[in-house]
């Protein structure tokens, strides 16, 4: 995973290699250095799911995917301890069970930002990564990726990462969340819509403006990764609603509305297949299998 920066170097990242039946992982070798700063890792498990009940003890390859999710964070560099935060005994005693931690939080919250600010509100942590518990395919590098930015820039209070767009259905799809950056790197919006629409003179068509921002390479994704300063997690989470928040159904738009900086760190590479249905469960599930099979 590439990780590009404007007027800077592009990260280096250690050697990956896939891991038999999982996803890309650092080479067994590589030891992380030790920072000053406490980095922990959340993962949000909520049992309750309207598409998929229990989603977090769904079966891949005789594993819970919440394991697998746990197990791409813990290949990540620069992460001190990983948390699962849950409201349901079932999922902390799976957790239990691979030998990783978890705590147990309200069933009341309505947003994984709100489970996840009353796991760290327990904690000594300096900064903490919200790593969603249906990626069981995320990279680690990009885990690393989002925390970087805070390492370098104590006033950031929050970061998080983009892949480009590739196909101009991504582009026109509710469920693929576009962002745009400034020339800092900081978000401008983020949009279930298609952003920016790259006109031409005429009227827009927006299947066109898809093509061209793909093609000049301004359509970026989101993916749904964050790190933050405790303290900016803390006051997110107590902060209202925003209009654009409900009207867009984007908890990090609340973020910009009252006012606090997003860094987005562009990276390069394709995002896993999140799992919100029994169908992209099916589609995870084979490929992981290719992926098992690739190294045997």
């Amino acid at each position: 995973m590439a990780v590009n920066e404007p007027g800077r170097e592009p990260h280096r990242t250690a050697e990956l290699r896939l891991t038999r039946g999982g996803p890309p992982a650092y080479h067994d070798a590589y030891t992380r250095a030790h920072f000053d700063l406490a980095i922990v890792a959340i993962i949000p498990a909520r049992f309750g799911s309207t598409r998929l009940p229990g989603k977090p003890l769904s079966d891949i390859h005789g594993r819970p995917m919440i394991q697998w999710v746990y197990e791409c964070v813990r290949r990540a560099r620069r992460v001190d301890r990983i948390l699962v935060a849950t409201d349901h005994a079932r999922i902390a005693e799976a957790v239990a069970r691979f030998g990783g931690e978890a705590v147990m939080t309200s069933a009341a919250h309505a947003t994984g930002t709100d489970r996840l600010a009353e796991a760290a509100g327990r904690l000594d942590a300096d900064i903490v990564v919200n790593v969603q518990g249906d990626e069981p395919m995320l990279d680690p590098a990009l885990v690393d990726a989002v925390v970087e930015p805070l390492l370098e820039d104590d006033s950031l209070p929050m970061s998080t990462v983009s892949l480009p767009l590739r196909r101009p259905e991504e582009m026109l799809s509710a469920s693929v969340v576009k962002v745009v950056a400034d020339a800092r790197g900081r978000a401008l919006y983020f949009s279930r819509s298609p952003i920016p629409v790259v006109r031409d003179g005429g009227p827009p068509d927006l299947r066109e403006a898809a093509l061209r921002a793909v093609s000049a390479g301004l359509a970026r994704k989101h993916v749904g990764l964050y790190a933050h300063r405790r303290e900016a997690l803390l006051r997110i989470a107590a902060l209202p609603p925003a209009p654009l928040e409900v009207a867009e159904g984007l908890e990090q738009l609340r973020a910009l509305h009252h006012g606090l900086a997003i860094q987005v760190v562009p990276c390069e590479g394709e995002s896993g297949r999140a799992v919100d249905t029994p169908e992209d469960l099916e589609a995870v599930r084979d490929l992981l299998k290719i992926h098992a099979n690739t190294v045997r």
